[in-house]
């Protein structure tokens, strides 16, 4: 059973780098469809992974930006698949670097991040308004890496910043169990039910809005993690 369990992450693996190249490759041929293409790949990494996702509340409409707790690559293909805006992500700079890979960043004008320079925000600042001008919701992980996917870590200051400068309207995301289901850094895969929660809007005027969306968005991810167990 092992063995067949790491043929089938090992499959799973190749037909990433596989159909990633098969996008990237699209979006050079028909970039102004990318929202399209990137939806149609999700969705069908969610049919060969067999997974569900559960979607509590919605999207609100007056949201320009959306924070989200980060567990897993499945995190970013989940929320491409079901939210209805052509979003934004902040990514890291290092994926926008990678040769040919590195387009899956620059073609659909996602906007990388180098945390190692300070000096590189108000550059973001201007990329954010000029997304936002043009009707993209943006869409960041605070956390600023992947956590277990039973605490949600520190979140740095950069969306504070941005929110706070931009004056978006924020909205949180608070994503369960989808490190279960594909654990990026083994690549293995288990089908399953990934919970997606639509917070409500945040008051930002409020200077500790960050950290008490954290302690809320910890407060419930206990509470859904308890009565799964």
């Amino acid at each position: 059973m092992k063995i067949l369990n790491k043929i089938k992450n090992w499959l799973y693996a190749l037909e990433i780098v596989i159909t990633v190249i098969i996008v990237v490759l699209i979006f050079f041929i028909a970039p102004s469809s990318n929202l399209w293409i990137r939806r149609k790949w999700t969705k069908m990494q969610r049919f060969l992974i067999g997974y569900k996702i559960d979607v509590i509340g919605s999207p609100d409409p007056r949201a320009n930006m959306i924070i989200a707790n980060h567990q897993s690559m499945l995190d970013i293909m989940a929320l491409e698949d079901i939210h209805p805006a052509n979003i934004c992500w902040i990514a890291k700079k290092e994926i926008e670097d990678l040769p040919f890979f590195g387009n899956v960043i620059r073609i659909p004008k996602m906007i990388s991040i180098d945390r190692k320079d300070p000096r590189s925000l108000p550059k973001i600042v201007k990329l954010v308004k000029e997304r936002v001008s043009q009707g993209r919701v943006i869409a960041i992980f605070p956390e600023g890496t992947r956590g277990n996917g039973d605490k949600i870590l520190k979140f740095k200051s950069g969306a504070n910043i941005i929110a706070n400068k931009l004056n978006l309207v924020v909205q949180p995301v608070l994503i369960i169990g989808s490190r279960k289901i594909l654990d990026s850094k083994s690549i293995s895969i288990n089908p399953g039910t990934l919970k997606v929660i639509y917070m409500d809007i945040v008051d930002t005027s409020n200077e500790n809005w960050l950290d008490d969306t954290r302690a809320k968005m910890q407060e419930l991810l206990e509470a859904n993690l308890t009565n799964i167990g």
